[in-house]
């Protein structure tokens, strides 16, 4: 079993910055694919991005090159920094782990097992 915490989330305005962490019960990061999900209301849920236990990562399109994963192996935190927000990128924002093969937010990627909370993001212009 492996535990998941979110936390970062704010109301910003459209061009600003968010950085939003997630904090597992396990070192994660050595043994799990980590990745971040949001959900806006009335759409459905989004792979943003997820980094793999070698620290290899992948986006979704309509965020690369504004958001960037990375993780914190010693204090078993992955963090997703978030650039550039526009009024899209508003929603519910969460972390999701799975174990072995296939770690991808592209369609097709396999189930994550394991969620935290949701933490909300909010951009306004």
């Amino acid at each position: 079993q492996v535990q998941l915490v979110e936390s970062g989330g704010d109301s910003v305005q459209a061009g600003g910055s968010l950085r939003l962490s997630c904090t597992a019960s396990t070192r994660t990061s050595s043994e799990y694919c980590i990745a971040w999900f949001r959900q806006a209301p009335g759409k459905e849920r989004e792979g943003v991005a997820a980094i793999d236990f070698d620290g290899s990562t992948n986006y979704a399109d309509s965020v690369k090159g504004r958001f960037i994963i990375s993780k914190d192996s010693a204090k078993n935190t992955v963090f997703l920094q978030m650039n550039s927000l526009n009024n899209e990128d508003t929603g519910m924002y969460y972390c999701a782990a799975h174990s072995g093969w296939g770690c991808s937010v592209a369609p097709g990627s396999r189930d994550f097992d394991y969620w935290g909370q949701g933490t909300q993001v909010t951009v306004s212009s």
